[in-house]
């Protein structure tokens, strides 16, 4: 047997009895309980982060939504229009008669895309202002736990 090898089986043999003090039991036991605690502390705050997350993802997906639902109201309200306008435009029996629809129907349309712009605009504003609103309170309430957890 070389050396190296008599002298860790010494080292095992001596170890083999040796007995670790309480008080470093009771450190290394404490140390455990103390990190468990703080892990389901923040791994808490980390699953309610996550339902925080998803929830202000579903408010922003229902915001956006509601405006394409309104982008797609606003293009089919238009579609039909130009074509009420064609089909007057087609059953016109003068020239003056169709220059004044026509003249009438442009005048409508920028009117109708000016209310649709305004409405667009302040429905996007208030998404957004809503959205944000989310998230900043999500943050403040994330940022709560986890000082409560630290």
């Amino acid at each position: 047997m070389n050396d190296f090898a008599r002298q860790t089986q010494e080292f095992f043999s001596a170890a083999k009895d040796a007995r670790i003090p309480e008080q470093v039991q009771a450190i290394a036991e404490d140390s455990v309980t103390k990190a468990r605690e703080t892990y389901d502390k923040f791994s808490t705050v980390a699953k309610d982060n996550a339902k925080t997350f998803e929830e202000v993802a579903v408010a922003a997906f229902a915001g956006a939504k509601s405006i394409g639902d309104k982008v797609l109201k606003n293009t089919e309200s238009n579609t039909e229009a130009v074509f009420e306008a064609a089909q007057a435009l087609a059953r016109a029996k003068t020239l003056p008669e169709l220059v004044r629809l026509q003249s009438s129907f442009v005048q409508q349309q920028f009117a109708t895309a000016g209310a649709q712009s305004k409405e667009l605009f302040e429905l996007s504003t208030k998404v957004a202002q809503q959205t944000f609103e989310s998230l900043n309170s999500a943050a403040s309430k994330s940022f709560e736990k986890i000082k409560k957890a630290g």
